[in-house]
């Protein structure tokens, strides 16, 4: 299967994260915990060289907690600041406040010197799609400032949100980048639905990931859905479908269902916490 998603907004989005650049002290990147390279877009990395850069690992309570500390340590050491939150949940977000004063503070020192004082922080909030953008906002300012929704595409333009007198949002649209040079980037946001659907064949990505998953978390499957497993990922698709009664018309296992059913589990958790990129491969 080709994995590659580039609608025209995403073009549109760009432009207009480029223009504000001027305005912004701090770009917060928002990277998925279970997949932190490949969650990363390149062109947000040119972007925002010249800027205060904080990596937020998102849906931290979706990865193992070993890998998330990992990773924590592999962005510091690159010279960024790096923060571990579950957004939904509210995990890490007190900090946040912090980590933003400490990722300014050189320009803090400057405008002090200049005799600017108590200008607040702007920063921009961006990110692939489907990463927690909005959600995050959303927690961290304590109420519904940004439109949310479990699938890609959902912020379509710029909004700014005023958090207190210290620090401004500008929450941004999730954009990827035109062309994935390695499929398996591709097929790793498909897995967690960072590309649109739509125009996926569930059954063949739900496929792939059983063959991931069995490769990285043996007997995971075999343990969520109460199967024998398989090697064949189409054989372990139809147990699947077997053990959650997907059928279809002439009582014929429906692995359509079935792999939107694995899709989902994955996506939301609930085959455990798993993390699909370590910072030492």
């Amino acid at each position: 299967m080709h994995f590659q998603w580039y609608p025209g907004h995403m073009t549109k989005a760009r432009r207009m994260m480029q223009e504000n650049l001027k305005l912004i002290d701090l770009v917060i990147e928002l990277v998925d915990a279970r997949i932190p390279l490949s969650s990363r877009n390149p062109d947000i990395d040119e972007l925002g060289k010249n800027k205060a850069r904080l990596i937020l690992l998102n849906k931290a309570d979706l990865a193992e907690e070993s890998s998330n500390d990992a990773w924590v340590d592999y962005f510091r050491r690159q010279g960024y600041s790096a923060v571990k939150v579950n957004s939904k949940k509210g995990g890490g977000i007190k900090s946040i406040q912090t980590v933003i004063q400490e990722a300014c503070r050189e320009k803090t020192e400057r405008d002090r010197r200049r005799g600017i004082l108590n200008r607040p922080v702007r920063a921009m909030v961006v990110g692939i799609p489907n990463v927690g953008k909005s959600t995050f906002i959303n927690t961290l300012a304590g109420k519904a400032c940004a439109k949310t929704g479990n699938k890609p595409g959902v912020t379509k333009g710029k909004q700014w949100i005023r958090l207190n007198k210290n620090v401004e949002l500008l929450d941004t649209p999730g954009i990827l980048w035109p062309k994935f040079e390695d499929q398996s980037v591709g097929r790793k946001l498909a897995f967690i639905g960072s590309i649109k659907d739509e125009i996926l064949q569930t059954e063949e990505l739900a496929g792939e990931l059983v063959k991931v998953l069995n490769a990285g978390y043996p007997g995971i499957l075999e343990e969520k859905y109460g199967i024998s497993g398989s090697e064949d990922a189409y054989v372990c698709l139809q147990q699947i479908a077997e053990s959650r009664h997907c059928l279809v018309r002439g009582n014929e296992l429906d692995t359509e269902k079935a792999a939107a059913i694995l899709l989902d589990d994955f996506r939301d958790g609930r085959l455990g916490r798993i993390t699909l990129e370590k910072p030492e491969a």
